[in-house]
């Protein structure tokens, strides 16, 4: 990217970006998604997030991350559980093994450092 910009995440778009299915515990969820930015090296990720209602697990990356509509909580294999909805900014570390309930469709914005 060579110039500042703008998205409006309510109504972005978004891609299919479907989960393994051993990682969905109960439910349907479907995941869809955007990158809107990405360094040239590949090592910082922004984008858009959404998930909609089910339990799913997952292994973080080193994630922050403000929650735009929808509620979820996150519970940490070795650590605390999280309740997340409009509003909340969550930070995760790399390699925390979750538990992600979601209680209605969740749409967050994300930056990761890989």
């Amino acid at each position: 990217m060579d110039h500042s910009f703008a998205v409006h995440v309510p109504d972005a778009v978004l891609e299919p970006d479907p989960l393994d299915p051993g990682q969905i515990v109960s439910g349907s969820p479907e995941v869809t998604g955007k990158v809107v930015w990405e360094s040239a090296d590949g090592k910082q990720i922004r984008g858009i997030w959404q998930i909609t209602p089910g339990v799913v697990t997952d292994t973080e990356a080193d994630e922050l991350f403000v929650v735009l509509s929808g509620s979820a909580t996150i519970e940490f294999e070795d650590g605390p559980t999280l309740t997340v909805g409009p509003g909340d900014m969550a930070v995760l570390r790399q390699g925390d093994r979750t538990t992600w309930t979601v209680h209605e469709t969740l749409r967050k914005v994300y930056s990761i450092n890989l």
